[in-house]
Formats: structure tokens, sequence, C-alpha cells
């Protein structure tokens, strides 16, 4: 989206040519969704902070000049420059996938979560990478709430009230944090449930969390998480979740009925079903100035891409024969930035100019711990509590997309200061007509005795 933003931009005059039937350009948008998550603010959109609609950017209105097309390719055949598509309309018209021709290629998928084979994990765990899994997570652990609330059985209480979260990265800490903030702020309303009736744990295979923010702000968000009665389990793993028990590595069992899996993400497999070339991790093999390597009209960024850190092969004094030159890494805020330039290089080549070198010296990282609680290494700075989670505001409103994005979520971060949490489950929203089916089915209005 950032790439087409960019392109939309610099090719302005070409692109009024296309639409006016004189020649020029036309930039396709080939996605799933109509819409970019922008998935910084999922954790905050889970808590409630954020509505779900505004952690997402509609293609459409940011895209006026740009086709877009709703579907999915199946595979690509850049020997041919062709791309096998499958939109909603050759789904419900049953004529199979189309292939879609093109002359320039910018393929970034980006990464999906990337499950281990853990017995039970595909039938029990919640993943969160998309604004769906968010805002499901959000009902189903208020659900479990209320289930606690009005059931007498010990068991099924404790394991309503137990929450496993596996993966000690940004996704894992952050959801985590906003939930369990949410969640002691909605026991209030429950007449029988405290906020030390709740058990949250926290599963990392590494000694360390947050590794991005450093080893010392790392080790002050486990001090934080532990002050809040989170129980943070390093050096551990999940080795089976069957029959909703969490058994962990370290011996321990845990009956729940909610498994959050943040642990890592992997490459698209369409990456797989391309003729690109591929380095030992799955990902696009691409140059500095972010075109595929050994590849013609072939360009990519962000997860999906492996482009050489030319910063920090700088920064480092390297021996012959230590290894390969790094990579970047695959983060919002590589993959921001590499899209604009990819944007700018791909107008560069078609007007017949040398294409530029990405190099982005990394700034640092911030991470919520919860409402006015956070952690952040910035520019060799460190900084925690309040001050933390404040520079991790600014940051992301500045970062997220077009200004109508940024003064809607301005102002329900304003309103939220001034009012209280919303702790209202609506998981019917996930099974729209079950309501009428069961009138249907029934031949009785739901309303009905």
């Amino acid at each position: 989206m950032y790439t087409a933003l960019r392109l939309q931009r610099r090719l302005k005059h070409e692109l009024r040519r296309a639409r006016e039937g004189g020649g020029g350009v036309q930039v396709t948008v080939l996605a799933p969704d109509p819409y970019m998550t922008y998935q910084p603010f999922l954790p905050e959109a889970a808590a409630g902070s954020i509505s779900p609609r505004h952690v997402v950017v509609p293609l459409r209105r940011v895209l006026p000049h740009c086709r877009i097309v709703i579907g999915e390719a199946k595979s690509i055949d850049h020997a041919r420059r062709t791309a096998t598509v499958e939109t909603l309309a050759t789904e419900h018209a049953g004529t199979g996938p189309v292939e879609v021709p093109y002359d320039e290629l910018v393929l970034a998928p980006g990464s999906v979560s990337r499950a281990l084979p853990v017995p039970g994990l595909a039938e029990n765990g919640i993943g969160f990478k998309t604004v769906e899994e968010a805002i499901g997570l959000r009902n189903h652990v208020l659900e479990q709430l209320d289930i606690a609330s009005s059931t007498r059985d010990p068991a099924v209480r404790d394991a309503a009230l137990t929450f496993v979260f596996v993966g000690g990265g940004y996704a894992g800490v952050e959801a985590l944090a906003e939930l369990e903030d949410m969640a002691r702020y909605a026991c209030r309303y429950y007449h029988n449930i405290r906020p030390r009736d709740m058990k949250w744990i926290l599963v990392e295979a590494t000694g360390r969390i947050l590794p991005e923010v450093g080893e010392a702000m790392g080790r002050y968000a486990v001090r934080e998480l532990r002050g809040r009665n989170v129980d943070v389990r390093l050096e551990t793993r999940l080795d089976s979740c069957e029959n909703r028990v969490a058994q962990l590595s370290d011996g321990s069992r845990h009956p729940c009925r909610t498994l959050v899996w943040t642990a890592g993400v992997k490459p698209h497999p369409l990456l797989e079903r391309t003729d690109l070339p591929l380095d030992g991790r799955g990902r696009l093999r691409c140059t500095a100035t972010l075109r595929v390597e050994d590849t013609e009209h072939a360009w990519s960024a962000g997860d999906a891409a492996a482009v050489p850190d030319l910063a920090a092969e700088k920064s480092r004094t390297r021996e012959a024969g230590e290894g390969p030159p790094p990579k970047c890494a695959p983060n919002a805020q590589h993959a921001v930035r590499q899209a604009r330039l990819l944007a700018d290089n791909l107008v560069a080549s078609l007007r017949g100019r040398e294409p530029s070198e990405y190099e982005h010296s990394y700034a640092g990282s911030v991470a919520s711990l919860g409402l006015h609680k956070g952690v952040a290494h910035v520019y060799g700075r460190r900084l925690k509590g309040y001050p933390a989670w404040f520079l991790h505001r600014v940051y992301h409103l500045s970062r997220v997309p077009t200004v109508n994005r940024k003064a809607r979520i301005l102002a329900e971060w304003t309103l939220a200061g001034l009012f209280k949490r919303e702790i209202v489950s609506l998981g019917s929203m996930e099974h729209p007509r079950a309501e009428f089916e069961l009138a249907a089915g029934t031949g009785r209005h739901p309303e009905g005795p």
C-alpha cells in the first residue's frame, strides 16, 4: 500500500493519461482484503482503546487512482510475467483462477504466523496478526469472565480465568499486557471475580523478552509484568495443548480456555509458488535497490524480502569468512521506508535513471505494557513507564497512514481519557446469522418464550 501511495503521487501525470485513454501507466493492487491493517495498533484495538475500523486503512479511499482487485495470487510465473489470480468473482462464478499479465511486479505479501507442530495447537490456539483475531480475542477474554462469574464448577472457573500467551516478542507481550490491563479493569463490574483470581502466563523459549528494546529494558519489562502477577516463564516451551491443557516443557500443566500463539512468523507461502530466487529462510533474495536478485522487472520489500542491511554492515567490523552480510529485520520500521524507496526506484527505472540503495540506521524500538506503561530504547536512550508509553503512542500515530486515521485515533484516545473503558463483548458479531438460523430452524422468534 505504501508503494502504491508513492507511485500514485510520483506517476500522477501518467496515471491521468491512462484514465483518459491516451496511454500511460496503470497501477494494479491485488490484496486479499480491501484494507491495510496497521498491526502495531492491534493490541490497543483488542483492549478497546481504539475502534477496530480505525486500525485499518481502506484501499479504495487512499488509492483512488489505482485499480484495486480483491483476491489472492495463487502462483506467479515471472518468466511469462503473469500472475494466476483468484478473485471473489471467479470464486462465485466457478470459473477458476484467471491469468493477469504485468510489466513490473512488486511482490510484498508479508508474513504469516509460524505454527509449530504442537499437539492441539491447531484446534485450540488463537493467532494475533489480523484485526479479526484481535477483536475476536477481546470478545473471547470478556466471555471467559462471564463464564467464570456464572459457574459453580471450580475447574471450569479456573480454566476460564487462565490465559496463556506463547511468544515474548512485540505481539505476545503487548497483546498480553493490554488485555490483562483491560480484564483487570473489567473485574470491578463482576461481583465474584477479583484480579488476583486470574492467571496470566507468558511462555518464551529464550532467556529474554522484547529483544528489540535491549537486554536492560527486557529485564524491566519482566519485572513490570511479574509485579502485575503475570507468570513470565523464560526458557520454556509449549509441548502440548490438547484437551485445553497447556503442557509446558518445565513439567507444569495449566488447564485453560485461552491460548494465544505469537511465537514468530514465516514468509508468506505464495513465495514458494513463484519462479523467483529465495534464500534459506524462504524470503526473496533482493539487492540493496530492492530489486529481486538476478531478476529484471521484479521488486520486493518488507517481511517477504531479504534486503542487505547496509547500515549494520558499515557499523561492524567483519573479518574474512565471518559469514554473510546482515539482512534488514522484518519489522515495520524497515518495511515502510523500503516501500517508499521501492516506488522511487521503480519510477527511476521506468524513466531510465539509476535506482538508489536502501540504507537506514535502526532508530530503536518502543513497546506498550498496558495503559500508561511501556519500555523504549531509542537512539541509545532508555525510557520506561509513562514516558515510554507516551513515546509509543506518538511514534505510531505519526506512522499510521492518512490524516483521517490520525485524527480519528487521536480523538478516540482523548475521549478514552475522559470516560470509562467499554467492556462489552460482541461475540455475536463473529456469527451474525446465528439468531436467524435458530429462529428459522425452530419456527419461533428468538425473543419468544
